[in-house]
């Protein structure tokens, strides 16, 4: 077995610096790391990653928690969090809490118990107190998603009331006056913050919000389906429809498209999130960009830099979202 020793000299260094080669630290120039690096291809040397871990203090691996793991949003997230963290040799370990305040804390405390260096929470049904409890202990985490005042250093949200703002200013810009609305789970910060945005754009434009009007979905296609049913059936007068997220704007274009209702000539709607297939559905998604791929990445980030010293590196804590207007919503005269 090929062993640090025979690395050390046949690449002409110490100890030392092969083992600063393997635990990626900047100190080392780049001719002698690449001398280092030689020396390990010619001799076949694999490093021994607890070996590592225990020289190092680190595990050299990050916790992810996330609220499902379907889906594309929750993809583009796991997809740019476990590519940046690779391209700086780190390893990612991933579970879910699927919304549920006992599966997100058992899952924070797996992760924990892993011995992962730092944790990246999509958390949403855990307390502010259990976060701010972690902070306490220790733990070195990011937010997505969510945002605490106490821990806004470790927060990457999204923007949501403009978000929600955005949505409905684009249908008031296009004449409608009739709008309905399907939330997320009115528990979630999140749903809170869009429909806040939504009530803000009909406020500015005279329109009252009644809770005729509102249709609780719980971001799944089929919500949208039974919103658009919910209107319908209670004889709501409504020429648009602004929903909390793309799958239930898809749900809702289904079942339009089953009673027979033109999208967008008798009936525009408005999505948000920007998921790939939105530009795919037929006609295309009107929705509101949630960059999650670049909050993912930026999540990363934060990791790289507070705890494994990558000083260089630039984060950005919170994103505004752009609208991307198509083909689903159209002017009402």
């Amino acid at each position: 077995m090929v062993t640090i020793y025979q690395v050390s000299e046949l690449a002409g260094v110490s100890l030392a610096t092969v083992s600063r080669v393997m635990n990626n630290n900047a100190k080392v120039s780049d001719k002698t790391k690449q001398k280092v690096l030689d020396a390990m291809a010619e001799l076949g040397y694999q490093p021994n990653s607890i070996a590592q871990s225990l020289a190092s203090n680190r595990s050299n691996s990050v916790g992810v928690l996330v609220s499902e793991l379907h889906g594309p949003f929750f993809g583009d997230m796991m997809s740019a969090i476990e590519e940046t963290l690779r391209h700086e040799g780190k390893h990612t370990i991933i579970t879910s809490g699927h919304s549920d305040e006992q599966r997100e804390k058992q899952s924070i405390e797996f992760l924990i118990g892993r011995k992962c260096d730092a944790l990246i929470l999509h958390a949403e049904a855990v307390s502010d107190e259990y976060l701010l409890e972690l902070e306490r202990r220790g733990i070195e985490f990011v937010l997505i998603n969510r945002y605490i005042e106490s821990l806004k250093n470790r927060c990457i949200c999204l923007d949501n009331r403009q978000g929600g703002y955005l949505a409905t200013q684009h249908l008031l810009n296009l004449g409608h006056r009739h709008l309905v609305y399907i939330s997320g789970p009115l528990w979630k910060q999140d749903a809170q913050a869009r429909l806040t945005g939504h009530k803000q754009a009909l406020n500015e434009a005279k329109i009252a919000f009644t809770q005729a009007q509102l249709f609780e979905g719980d971001y799944r296609q089929d919500s949208g389906c039974k919103g658009l049913d919910y209107f319908l059936e209670r004889g709501q007068k409504f020429t648009a429809i602004v929903c909390a997220n793309d799958e239930m704007a898809s749900g809702v274009m289904s079942r339009a498209r089953e009673l027979g209702i033109e999208v967008p000539d008798e009936l525009s709607i408005v999505g948000f999130d920007n998921i790939i297939y939105a530009s795919y559905l037929y006609p295309t998604l009107t929705t509101i960009d949630y960059p999650i791929y670049d909050m993912g990445k930026m999540a990363a980030y934060s990791i790289l830099k507070t705890v494994y010293n990558k000083k260089e590196v630039q984060v950005t804590p919170v994103f505004v979202p752009q609208l991307k207007a198509r083909g689903s919503s159209v002017y009402h005269a």
